[in-house]
């Protein structure tokens, strides 16, 4: 057996190099901010989704409102809470409250969206003209 003379620079392989280094962190702080923006993207829409729900609730109490007081709305939108399982929301879940007009015959309630596409007002349901980002809704009789 011939014995290789070994190199005084010979190169051990222990770890890393600062380029393999550099694509790992590159690709993990990618990931990370495609998790940040669907994250975002998500609170958005479950706020959405709860402006509607509340809005849909207090609809249904008016409405209930309405059937059992003589055919007649409250002149003050927060008297039918009598009606809704919790209390009356005033503030939606973001920064906004809602908008409330009630009387004898009518009564409209709206809340802003955060996203463009998730309103109806621009289909005047309320009688007045809004951008698309406000959902409304209004009495039924």
């Amino acid at each position: 057996m011939k014995k290789v003379a070994s190199s005084k620079y010979q190169v051990s392989r222990n770890g890393f190099t600062l380029l393999e280094l550099l694509v790992v962190i590159g690709i993990i702080a990618l990931l990370v901010s495609f998790a940040t923006v669907s994250y975002n993207a998500a609170q958005i829409r479950t706020r959405d989704a709860r402006r509607k729900a509340d809005l849909n609730s207090m609809k249904d109490s008016l409405e209930q409102y309405y059937a059992a007081n003589s055919f007649v709305y409250p002149t003050t939108c927060s008297t039918a809470s009598t009606y809704l399982k919790g209390t009356w929301p005033v503030v939606d879940p973001g920064t906004y409250s809602y908008t409330q007009s009630c009387t004898a015959t009518t009564y409209c309630i709206c809340a802003q969206m955060e996203t463009t596409t998730g309103g109806n007002s621009s289909s005047n349901v309320c009688g007045w003209a809004a951008n698309s980002t406000y959902y409304c809704v209004a009495n039924l009789q």
